[in-house]
């Protein structure tokens, strides 16, 4: 879910090109098809890798991305359903529960069909880290706007998703930084904290969606200084690489 940007992110990563998140980057292989153009008996043609190009391209209209448009178009419905009847309504806010929770599950699964049957596109690429981070926000913003919820934890939240996407675009240059186990775990713990602060509980289970919630901010920024330590690594062995292989070419 939440990963960056699984996204740049990386996704889940890289942008959501990063390994956790839900659509995965990459491309097919080259079919290796040569014509009579081609005097290479090991390159195929560039008509061919073209033609190759075209063939293996998923169409954007594949179960993987309806799944991401479905995520996003229950954003804006879910954000309704959590303020009718005044934001406080327990049937209103069991509703708002079940959108909130279809758009998580749809999150694990249009990841992984992407990556499955090769139904990578650009549109996935760009579109499902941003459902990722629509979804969580909107849900984030809603329950601090209601007073369920201290702003600050919404804002660590959200600061840390987004400025780990971020980062994640700025050192994909130099490598993508893949989602780590903690980066998963802490993605499900988000889910199922900002899902129990959803619904209307009360009792021992108020009580425990506050130390589930409390568990995924502390997951939340570790996780991410952890990223940020991959990050400055990863930026630091690229640097490196580069001005070897340029001492190389200039001896």
């Amino acid at each position: 879910m939440t990963g960056v940007p699984a996204s740049a992110a990386g996704g889940s990563s890289g942008a959501h090109g990063a390994p956790g998140s839900a659509a995965t980057s990459g491309a097919a292989p080259d079919s290796g098809s040569h014509d009579s153009g081609s005097h290479d008996g090991e390159r195929p043609a560039r008509g061919g890798k073209i033609a190759a190009a075209a063939v293996n391209q998923a169409s954007v209209w594949n179960v993987a991305n309806l799944l991401t448009m479905l995520r996003l178009v229950l954003v804006p419905g879910f954000v309704a359903l959590m303020l009718a009847g005044g934001g406080y309504d327990p049937a209103w806010r069991s509703l708002a529960w079940a959108a909130f929770a279809i758009a998580m599950i749809t999150d694990l699964f249009d990841g992984h069909l992407a990556r499955t049957y090769n139904l990578v596109t650009d549109f996935g690429k760009i579109a499902d880290p941003i459902a990722d981070k629509a979804i969580m926000g909107a849900a984030l913003i809603c329950l601090s706007g209601l007073g369920d919820l201290p702003w600050w934890v919404t804002i660590v939240i959200l600061a840390r998703e987004l400025g780990i996407t971020l980062m994640r675009f700025v050192v994909i240059r130099y490598g993508v930084i893949p989602a780590s186990r903690g980066g998963k775990l802490k993605t499900l713990t988000q889910g199922v904290a900002v899902g129990m602060y959803v619904l209307a509980l009360t009792g021992w289970l108020a009580t425990l969606r506050f130390w589930v919630m409390a568990a995924a901010v502390v997951l939340t920024v570790v996780t991410g200084l952890d990223y940020v330590r991959q990050a400055i690594v990863l930026r630091r062995q690229g640097i490196a690489e580069r001005a070897a292989a340029l001492e190389e070419t200039e001896a």
